[in-house]
């Protein structure tokens, strides 16, 4: 969608300022006139690609995807207690397939795609440009290919084309995960023509192409990206698989400073931020200037990770010691202003299969000296990492842990690593104790556990751990469809988690974001992405 000379001139005004001197704020007015169906997005970091499956594509690159591709299908809409809008993670609902039916014997799935989609270049959307997309999926390896097996999606022979309009997955086994994760970032569908013009036998997935290209469908269509900069998102008119959105237009700027975001929401200057400190967004609700709304993220835990797979982590009276001694009230208070749900102090009998749950340490440094002296391993010397990305909350509460480990006679010495190395250091499984976060799209116990814990050591197992009985307890709770033996698998693997302490969890992170009061129709994803198609400015 090509700029209008006041669009531009707004723009100008508005974001032309920013350099390395800081941020020149426009006048209120100057941004404030005709801007109902145009969405101002301050991010601290903005996509580093295009394409959601490359490797090392980032957090916001999952919105980007979100936004510009569809899927075959996504998520029904629920009201959370405090009124957010949320994804419901037990109803689907149609996206580009208007209709799915599972076979009889329970090994398929037939989608009926809408026959009038069609990608953002007017071609139109047909079942072979699925059966690509799945592939390539289940084929580039890494985290998508991970992912697509979580849910039983494993291998190009399992995607057919019926005809044009039909798409059909055959069923490994059956999964109850299957469905869920067909309406899940990863499956986007690709303009498979386009990409394929763009292959080469050393990328036959176009990944170079797509890194720098969007060859989506979706509801909107990436007008520009600058890297760094700015990403300019603008609403596809011909889009048909949902209500076209209210907003026509997102510009998504890249400021690194979170005093320079909230300065510009609090004058009105942004509709839409996140990725504040819990300080300020603790601030921003008492100043009540604009409003935030924050949802406990499902299937998501802020704990430290422990090196199963080397001495001394690999004894478990150690890594219990280590649970003991966590300072987890200051950590709640002092880092995260009590925007977490704590996951300590919990009852010693798993009782309920849900997950995060707090587990039953709490703060006991006798108890934590006792273990120690029976680990033998009183002085001892290591090393904790963390993110320098997440600093504000990780630096607090490293030093905390540093305190504490100190008073039962571990030296931790602090190593921040920066963002754009985290994974990648994370995936060598080499650093003893790590200051984590992760969170599991799908929202299953038995999912995260297979992502943190299975001996199948996915990139984001980074304690190493290593059970043929965690592995068993995990696989029945996947498969089994006795309602009963699905509940006491669970609390098992729980259990064995909370003795075993592979890693040690801290709290549930609470995803806040804050936006003008105008602004409305924020729908709370697994992904944490906003999802543009849904907001409403007036």
């Amino acid at each position: 969608m090509s700029s209008s000379h006041f669009d531009f001139t707004r723009r100008s005004l508005l974001l032309g300022g920013l350099g390395a001197a800081g941020l020149t704020l426009a006048p209120r007015s100057a941004w404030s006139q005709g801007r109902a169906e145009t969405l101002l997005v301050v991010q601290e970091l903005g996509p580093n690609s295009l394409d959601m499956q490359g490797v090392g594509s980032n957090q916001t690159v999952n919105g980007l995807a979100w936004n510009c591709y569809d899927r075959l299908l996504s998520y029904a809409a629920k009201t959370l207690p405090d009124g957010t809008t949320s994804y419901d993670r037990a109803v689907l609902a149609p996206e580009l397939a208007e209709s799915w039916e599972v076979a009889a014997d329970g090994m398929s799935c037939t989608f009926k795609l809408r026959k009038d989609a069609t990608f953002h270049d007017g071609a139109p959307v047909t079942a072979k440009d699925v059966k690509w997309s799945f592939d390539r999926a289940v084929s580039v390896g890494g985290f998508p290919t991970f992912q697509m097996s979580a849910g039983s999606l494993e291998k190009p022979e399992q995607f057919v084309v019926v005809d044009d309009h039909t798409f059909r997955i055959d069923y490994i086994r059956k999964d109850k995960m299957l469905l869920f994760n067909v309406a899940v970032v990863v499956p986007f569908i690709i303009n498979s023509e386009l990409a394929k013009k763009n292959v080469t036998a050393e990328d036959p997935w176009a990944l170079a192409w797509l890194k720098a290209n969007e060859a989506g469908g979706g509801a909107y269509k990436v007008e520009s990206w600058k890297p760094g900069t700015e990403t300019i998102l603008s609403r596809f008119d011909n889009w048909t698989c949902g209500p076209l959105p209210k907003i026509k237009r997102v510009i998504a700027r890249d400021i690194p400073s979170a005093g320079t975001r909230r300065a510009m929401l609090e004058r009105g200057d942004a509709d839409l931020s996140s990725g504040f400190a819990p300080r300020d967004f603790d601030q921003l609700i008492k100043e009540g200037k604009v409003k935030v709304t924050g949802v406990p993220i499902p299937n998501a835990l802020w704990y430290v990770a422990l090196n199963t797979a080397k001495p001394p982590f690999d004894n478990v009276k150690l890594r219990q010691a280590i649970a003991w001694a966590m300072p987890y009230e200051q950590i709640q208070s002092s880092a995260f202003f009590g925007r977490a749900v704590p996951m300590y102090g919990g009852a010693a009998e798993v009782s309920k299969p849900v997950w995060p749950q707090p587990f039953p340490y709490v703060t006991d440094l006798d108890k934590a000296k006792a273990l120690m002296k029976e680990a033998g391993l009183e002085g001892l010397e290591t090393t904790l990492s963390l993110d320098a990305g997440t600093a504000t909350v990780g630096e607090p509460t490293a030093i905390l842990i540093q305190e504490s480990l100190a008073k039962i006679g571990i030296k931790a010495g602090i190593e921040k690593i920066p963002g754009a190395n985290w994974r990648t250091t994370l995936n060598k499984k080499e650093l003893p104790m790590a200051l984590n976060r992760f969170s599991g799209w799908l929202d299953y116990p038995e999912y995260y556990f297979y992502w943190n814990f299975h001996g199948r050591n996915s990139i984001f197992n980074i304690s190493s751990y290593q059970s043929k009985e965690m592995d068993a307890l995990i696989d029945k709770a996947r498969f089994t469809t006795d309602a009963g033996e699905y509940e006491s698998t669970v609390k098992a693997f729980i259990a064995l988690c909370m003795r075993e302490v592979p890693v040690v969890p801290l709290n549930q992170p609470i995803h806040d974001v804050a936006m003008q009061k105008a602004v409305s129709g924020y729908e709370f994803w697994f992904h944490r992405e906003p999802d543009y198609r849904q907001f409403v400015k007036g």
